[in-house]
């Protein structure tokens, strides 16, 4: 009873929107917040020392790192609909857009972190869970691609700069992820060789190499950041946790995490972050089908700890 709603509710709301959509329309709320302002080519990024540095902590450059990994793995997608709305890949950068515009990537702690100005919205703290969680899930996979080639040549090496504290939760060069975590850098280049192997590819082998990936990514920060929950509030602390048991379920339908499916579905999450007080499916300023599904991710989380 859990993903099946959750399933159902955005095929519903997939097949209505279809109806009044044209293929090809294009809204500017359907891309992540600043998406038109993220650097496109990874030569946008400053260079310091012959290397190309980028700052995960900056919400708009995190977001480049998306768009570099969807603009060079574009040419595969191009038999999937017009300008790379069938990139399976969409569903990284909007969901990190959808963490950034409900303020789950501030710190939510009552100590800003350090070197992250409390007036600066486009940071990113590292006292995050959320924030955390997603480091995996978008620099991770981006210098995973990097050792597959996915950007061919490049005239100078990608550094990504670490946070001011607690460094050593993060890696931070292809060289130091392949040192620390090689396991999950395999999981992420296989995927990003099965999408470019293009006389032989195939969406749902893509898909799942995808989700694959995506699952080992959850697995192996889940327990790295479960501290981070102390920072959220309860209600809040409970969804971040039943969305990432509801990704696995998610990850074994092999939904396809294209432009479009990604961003209706996501109109089933909730709009801000969870207070004390919410109470699940009774919260007043949430739709029927946000409180439904944060019921059903629940209702999931809870019997798949009850049966093991």
């Amino acid at each position: 009873f859990g993903i099946p709603a959750l399933l159902l509710l955005a095929t519903a709301t997939l097949n209505s929107e279809a109806a009044v959509r044209g293929k090809n329309a294009i809204r500017e709320d359907i891309y992540p917040p600043l998406w038109d302002s993220a650097p496109e080519n990874l030569l946008d990024f400053p260079v310091e020392d012959n290397k190309i540095v980028i700052n995960a902590w900056n919400y708009r450059e995190r977001l480049g790192v998306y768009k570099n990994l969807l603009n060079a793995s574009a040419k595969y997608f191009t038999a999937f609909g017009s300008q790379n709305f069938g990139n399976i890949l969409w569903g990284l950068p909007l969901q990190h857009g959808w963490q950034f515009r409900t303020g789950r990537l501030a710190d939510p702690s009552s100590v800003t972190s350090s070197g992250c100005e409390a007036e600066d919205h486009l940071c990113i703290s590292v006292r995050s869970w959320w924030a955390c969680i997603n480091y995996y899930l978008s620099i991770i996979p981006f210098l995973s691609a990097l050792e597959a080639g996915l950007f061919g040549e490049l005239p100078y090496e990608v550094e990504v700069l670490p946070p001011e504290e607690l460094r050593d939760d993060f890696c931070y060069s292809v060289a130091d992820c392949r040192s620390r975590i090689p396991e999950l850098v395999d999981e992420w280049k296989a995927y990003f060789e099965s999408s470019t192997r293009q006389s032989s590819f195939s969406l749902d082998d893509a898909l799942g190499h995808m989700w694959e990936a995506h699952v080992a990514s959850i697995a192996y920060a889940l327990p790295k950041f479960h501290d981070r929950l102390i920072y959220l509030s309860d209600p809040e602390a409970y969804f971040g946790e039943d969305w990432a048991n509801g990704v696995d379920f998610i990850a074994a339908t092999y939904f396809s995490t294209d432009l479009w499916n990604t961003n209706h579905f996501q109109a089933f999450l909730p709009q801000r972050m969870l207070v004390e007080g919410d109470v699940i499916p009774f919260i007043y300023d949430f739709s029927p089908q946000q409180n439904k599904v944060l019921f059903s991710l629940r209702a999931l989380h809870k019997t798949n700890e009850l049966t093991g």
